[in-house]
């Protein structure tokens, strides 16, 4: 199936793209390596971005798998999402107590993420700061790091698409990454630069311009395992049992692979 007024989804991505390759630049991100050494004991917060298709964590689960099966077999992951929810919805005191989600040991790093409108309005971006600040002394206080994932910009028929959505969401999660020595996974900008090179792809649900499709999750999972664990995903063999195709996952692995590059300067 095919978007809607495909010519007007080019334009906006194309104007997306370059307006958030032009505030990103301006605001970089301060973190720029992996802030934990091959984590183990992974915590996914956020809501619907997560665990669509089968759940986030699952797929940056495989993709470790494998690269390498011997290491990643003793990795434990846990998602913890609410539909909708911005970071105050979440319990971070109960979900970070060891124990508490089935694992003994402290969380060494914490994935999460707000609303993916929190950009838009400044009293939900203050809020999404202020939890973030709070979350991550809580989470250092227990020995752990935190990664904010940066959320894809909407696209039509989404009434939150705009072409100055990505630039805003951007900013929002690099700047406060910086103010809490976060590293910032940078998916949203994965999504932009995957609809510069091909325009006609799926990254979201037709029918509402924001929730990822499978292609869309598989490339945030690529994006995510190439930025927390410093190695490429292109050649990875994972394609999620053969509902991935072969072109589709080299083509996604290598803009997450240059995505991140790009981002961090590595």
């Amino acid at each position: 199936m095919k978007f809607r007024g495909m010519s007007v989804m080019q334009a906006f991505c194309a104007a997306g793209l370059l307006v958030a390759a032009m505030l990103v630049h301006a605001a970089e991100p301060a973190v720029r390596q992996p802030q934990v050494d091959t984590p183990k004991r992974v915590l996914f917060v956020g809501n619907s971005y997560l665990y669509y298709n089968n759940s986030m964590h699952n797929h940056v689960r495989r993709l470790a798998l494998a690269a390498d099966p011997d290491v990643a077999r003793s990795f434990q992951y846990k998602s913890a999402t609410i539909g909708g929810a911005p970071l105050h919805h979440h319990d971070m005191a109960h979900l970070t107590t060891p124990g508490n989600l089935g694992i003994k040991e402290p969380f060494e790093l914490v994935i999460m993420h707000g609303n993916s409108t929190d950009a838009l309005a400044d009293a939900r971006r203050a809020a999404f700061r202020d939890k973030a600040v709070e979350f991550s002394g809580l989470i250092a206080g227990r020995g752990g790091k935190v990664a904010l994932y940066m959320t894809p910009a909407h696209i039509k028929p989404s009434k939150a698409a705009s072409p100055g959505m990505m630039a805003k969401t951007a900013d929002m999660y690099v700047s406060v990454g910086n103010e809490i020595g976060a590293l910032v996974i940078p998916a949203g900008l994965a999504f932009e630069e995957a609809y510069r090179r091909r325009p006609d792809i799926r990254l979201h649900q037709d029918y509402d311009g924001s929730h990822p499709t499978v292609l869309g999750t598989y490339l945030a999972a690529c994006t995510i395992y190439a930025s927390v664990y410093a190695k490429p995903c292109s050649g990875n063999s994972y394609d999620y049992y053969g509902r991935v195709s072969r072109e589709d996952a080299d083509f996604l692995q290598k803009v997450a692979d240059e995505t991140v590059r790009k981002f961090y300067g590595r």
